[in-house]
């Protein structure tokens, strides 16, 4: 039976031409890139030429651009590095952040390395920008604002640029966790002032185990992994060169197809709005139902029954994959912690559905269909 898949927020199937860059690194290609001779140098060109593609495609230089293990890493090494070497006392974030934001941000709380404040929300869930505003204004301590570029579970997107400018005029550092965003938008970090980006391969079909962290030059940090040269003194670890490449190979075909991939994703998921909304009474959109949402992304909330409190794990039996949240926090009780801190008095089932380019039109329409089933 075929299976469709509707979790691309989760995690992207690899593209064969990314597989077919990071092949010869498995295998005739497989030095050390701390090494000296043969072997080690051609592996060390190859992360460099990496770091100097990813660099020009987000317009920024190649010393600002260090490979990580994934999104995760990067925002760690972020938030952490930003209290421990750059001194802010003060964290403002929102409460729906991923959690590789809030567990870090609360993390260092408890041990009184910092204290945090949680901008307030629209009644859609964007960012507050006027409260971000008031709390940084209000605040006696150097402060470190992460907020992320789109929501991973409901797509909502946040206006970087003027959030990048708030910090700048309160003297405030600034990391944003792009890993729903690189690869799905172009950038241009030369456009506004961002101290921190978080990036991740595998949400634009590279591989799993390949971040990226983007560190602004005016600002100085020590290493979070201590232990080697690797990464110019700032990550020790043999470098993952198969993985490195493939970022890079990633993220050139997610730019040279953005136009053409954007507009047809956008496509389907308006589809699926569209067929659900004049299908299911009482369906609701999760977030920003409008341009300032992720166009990979719908959330929607259906009425709770017991048919709909079971829909995923049926979908699921049809060999349909979609989430009732984050992929990172699947397992975990009380359901999603975006949902509730947007719209507490709801008593809904929410479901993502999420898109790539290899995703077609029939498959969202088979979609409809079982979901219709299985509710009548």
């Amino acid at each position: 039976m075929q299976r469709i898949y509707f979790d691309n927020a989760a995690t992207t199937a690899v593209d064969e031409d990314v597989l077919k860059a990071m092949l010869p690194y498995f295998t005739e290609k497989f030095g050390n890139a701390s090494s000296i001779y043969s072997y080690g140098r051609e592996t060390k060109m190859a992360i460099e030429k990496a770091r100097k593609s990813v660099a020009k495609i987000l317009n920024t230089t190649p010393g600002e651009v260090f490979f990580t293990s994934c999104g995760t890493e990067s925002s760690n090494t972020a938030i952490q590095c930003a209290v421990r070497d750059l001194g802010c006392k003060h964290i403002i974030t929102s409460p729906i952040e991923h959690h590789a934001t809030l567990h870090t941000v609360e993390f260092l709380k408890s041990i009184g390395a910092c204290k945090v404040s949680y901008v307030k929300l629209t009644e859609n869930g964007h960012v507050n920008l006027q409260d971000l505003e008031d709390l940084l204004s209000e605040s006696n301590e150097s402060c470190l604002v992460t907020l992320m570029h789109a929501n991973n579970e409901i797509g909502n997107l946040l206006d970087i640029e003027k959030v990048a400018f708030l910090c700048k005029k309160y003297s405030a550092i600034f990391h944003t966790d792009t890993v729903q965003t690189i690869g799905h938008f172009n950038f241009d970090l030369q456009k506004f002032p961002i101290h921190f980006l978080s990036a991740s391969a595998h949400k634009f079909h590279g591989p799993k185990g390949s971040g990226m962290l983007y560190v602004n030059k005016e600002i100085s940090i020590k290493p979070f992994i201590n232990g080697g040269a690797q990464e110019r003194m700032m990550r020790a670890g043999t470098e993952n060169v198969a993985n490195i490449v493939g970022f890079a190979s990633a993220l050139e075909n997610a730019t040279a197809n953005y136009e053409k991939d954007s507009q047809y994703i956008l496509g389907l998921k308006n589809h699926l709005k569209t067929a659900l909304l004049s299908s299911i009474n009482g369906l609701e959109i999760n977030g920003d139902d409008g341009e300032q949402s992720l166009y990979t992304v719908l959330n929607v909330s259906f009425p709770k029954n017991e048919k709909t409190e079971v829909l995923s794990m049926n979908l699921d039996i049809a060999n349909i994959c979609v989430s009732g949240g984050s992929a990172c926090s699947s397992g975990a009780e009380g359901g999603s912690h975006v949902i509730k801190a947007i719209y507490p008095m709801k008593n809904t089932v929410p479901i993502r559905f999420s898109f790539s380019k290899y995703n077609t039109k029939e498959e969202v329409d088979i979609v409809v269909e079982k979901i219709k089933n299985l509710l009548s």
